[in-house]
């Protein structure tokens, strides 16, 4: 692998924002965007159970349902791609089987020799409360949503991260509840409008004196 400077990440960082107007007229190259799908799927997760379901869509119809739904947000329909970030609700021991199930197939190994992983997954995640298990699946999701925005901000594609819209409705067009899933985050992607006015203004963080702190 040739590593990327990090020259290079931090001018794509720095060139990304939340991009709120998009220019519908554009679509993200089908080879881009399964790039960016595998990105998601790349993230990491504790214990690599990624508790998640990414779903694309693509139907007109159904990203105008999506929009009423969103406080009228236009990206939901104007941008190239929208992806849902939904977690996985009440994980159990068979979701646990079928990543050990997983790790045997991909690492060639024997099944019986990840019993005790097997075995320790499921004492630590059948534990947990529900609302605990809940959060933690939430804070892996937001590292795949996390490398979404890195990846895309990498191959000059515009993308905004959106939390502002109604989870239950989104389940229940989605389907997502039938199938043991939330909504939790979205992000749509494509290319930012030329008269996007949030497109020119100055990020603005804080110092990295008040944001790290070296022990």
């Amino acid at each position: 692998m040739q590593p990327t400077s990090l020259d290079t990440v931090l001018a794509a960082f720095n060139w990304r924002y939340a991009t709120k107007k998009f220019d519908p007229s554009r679509k993200i190259p089908a080879a881009n965007w399964s790039a960016l799908e595998q990105a998601m799927t790349l993230a990491p997760s504790s214990f690599g159970l990624q508790p998640w379901r990414f779903v694309v869509v693509n139907d007109p119809q159904v990203r105008a349902k999506l929009r009423e739904v969103s406080y009228g947000q236009p990206q939901i329909t104007d941008a190239s791609h929208m992806v849902v970030f939904a977690r996985r609700t009440k994980l159990n021991a068979d979701d646990i089987g079928r990543h050990i199930a997983r790790i045997a197939e991909v690492q060639n190994i024997p099944l019986a020799s990840l019993e005790s992983t097997r075995t320790m997954m499921v004492g630590s995640m059948t534990s947990r409360a529900d609302a605990d298990l809940n959060a933690w699946a939430g804070r892996q999701l937001y590292i795949a949503l996390g490398f979404f925005l890195s990846a895309a901000a990498l191959a000059g594609i515009d993308a905004c991260p959106m939390e502002g819209f109604e989870s239950p409705k989104y389940d229940q067009i989605l389907r997502l509840d039938r199938e043991g899933y939330q909504a939790t985050a979205v992000a749509t992607a494509g290319y930012r409008a030329a008269d996007d006015a949030f497109a020119g203004k100055a990020k603005v963080r804080f110092g990295q004196e008040d944001s790290i702190r070296h022990v």
